[in-house]
């Protein structure tokens, strides 16, 4: 069962404002406030609505609160922050907007404001700092924790931490996680196929694989798979070294000055690559690639650049779909294949900012033997929202439970899903409805792979 936030009550506000207050004027766009119309249509689409009930878990709840605040009709309380963290900021709301209020915008905005304000406890600046600022932005530093978790994970420290009990002594969300955890690498995509990597035939474009930060330590098959499908379907593909993390993770935690610096690293990295599109295969990467004209629109020296690079980012189904040439695909995936039945759980930014939530659909219609049988609710974020289901894991397992049941309805072989969070979040989900032993969760790029490799391999 879900434990609803704390009832929002508002308190009026001393005379000239609190600092948060003042500090949200600055950065939310009140235009974008007020448009708004309190129609309700956004409350059928929250996770956290649908889970308490409550106005203030809803979208135009926490819109109203954030006007409260911004109007110095209300102060930022305790209550007020819990209910903007509460958000999972899935953006399943903004489709179904009719005023076409940019939800995300705000929430990123409200929680920069928010974390401008906060005075953390030593141990969580500690953590956020080598998180944020000495960790994800320095892949040389990735690859280094890769290389520690494969040990871990093939030395036998995992079997006797297991066996031993130590394990018991982390919260319980970490144990759920640490369960499910892929196999570690220590070399990324790059060091495993080059920088480089021609099309087989003649080329259609030039493409630019963005790798990310934790796919390329946890998913490292996953990215290479992404490549040879991209290859295999017409495109050169380029991987350029200067890149860096993508900045989500930062954007939604309130640290928007580093996601911006990372931002335009990776603009700089891309624009010296001179590529025709920019493929990301995790949807939560993507969608903030795809804003990066947003997020840099006041910078006088790459706000131009980064509207162009917004344009340029793709998913790997879009673009397989729309631009790859899949004939041969189709013709693959029928030779020593079993028909198979998979399900699809949405990425909700893949979905709900790139715009690209049927791609995957629609690549795997156009695969022979393969039976696609969708899952109700399937749009409706998983709970997993980056590092949502380490920090509010009661409501995150709650959206996970209702999911999985909607999962075993489709009685399918494979759940298939287009970002690392959701395929870690179903694959938790399988672990706790004890389906492993005949349900598997995977990612589209590496379904489509497996599929097609022994053709691959025959050319």
């Amino acid at each position: 069962m879900s434990h609803p936030p704390t009832s929002i009550k508002p308190k009026l506000a001393a005379a000239g404002g609190s600092p948060l207050a003042e500090r949200m004027k600055l950065a939310l766009d009140y235009d974008e406030l007020t448009s708004c119309m309190r129609c309700g249509f956004c409350q059928p689409s929250c996770p956290t609505f649908k889970e308490t009930g409550l106005e203030a878990a809803s979208p135009r709840g926490r819109i109203a609160l954030m006007k409260a605040v911004v109007d110095d009709l209300m102060v930022p309380d305790e209550s007020f922050h819990k209910q903007m963290d509460l958000c999972l900021g899935c953006r399943a709301c903004e489709p179904v907007c009719p005023a076409d209020v940019k939800y995300g915008h705000l929430l990123e905005a409200a929680r920069g404001a928010m974390e401008e304000q906060r005075e953390h406890r030593w141990w969580v600046k500690l953590a956020r700092h080598v998180t944020f600022k000495q960790l994800f932005p320095h892949p040389k530093r990735m690859r280094l924790v890769g290389a520690g978790l494969r040990f871990y994970q093939k030395s036998g420290l995992r079997r006797l931490a297991l066996r031993s009990g130590a394990l018991k002594l982390l919260p319980r969300e970490l144990r759920q996680m640490e369960e499910i955890l892929p196999e570690a690498s220590s070399s990324g995509v790059a060091e495993r196929l080059g920088s480089f990597i021609p099309a087989q035939g003649k080329p259609i474009a030039k493409v630019g694989m963005f790798r990310g930060c934790v796919m390329d330590v946890l998913f490292t098959d996953t990215n290479v798979n992404t490549v040879k499908l991209l290859s295999e379907a017409g495109f050169d593909v380029v991987i350029p070294e200067t890149q860096t993390c993508c900045g989500a993770l930062h954007a939604h935690a309130g640290e928007l000055e580093q996601a911006k610096e990372l931002a335009r690293s990776n603009i700089a990295a891309f624009r010296e690559a001179d590529v025709d599109f920019v493929v990301s295969n995790a949807g939560g990467c993507g969608a903030l690639l795809v804003e990066y004209g947003h997020l840099l629109r006041d910078d006088p020296e790459m706000g131009e650049a980064a509207a162009r690079f917004s344009l340029k980012v793709k998913d790997i189904s879009e673009l397989l779909v729309v631009q790859g040439r899949l004939d041969s695909f189709k013709h693959l995936s029928a030779e020593d294949q079993p028909s198979v039945t998979v399900t699809y759980q949405d990425s909700c930014h893949l979905r709900n900012v790139m715009k690209a939530g049927n791609a995957p659909r629609d690549l795997l219609a156009r695969m022979d033997r393969i039976r696609l049988v969708e899952m109700e609710g399937a749009d409706r974020c998983c709970g997993s929202a980056g590092i949502y289901n380490l920090v509010q894991p009661d409501m995150s397992m709650d959206i996970l439970d209702h999911k999985m049941e909607h999962v075993k309805e489709t009685d399918a072989r494979y759940v298939l899903t287009s970002n690392p969070g959701c395929l870690l979040q179903m694959k938790l989900g399988i672990e706790r409805e004890g389906l492993s032993d005949r349900m598997q969760a995977l990612h589209v790029a590496d379904f489509l792979y497996e599929r097609l490799s022994k053709g691959f391999s025959k050319r």
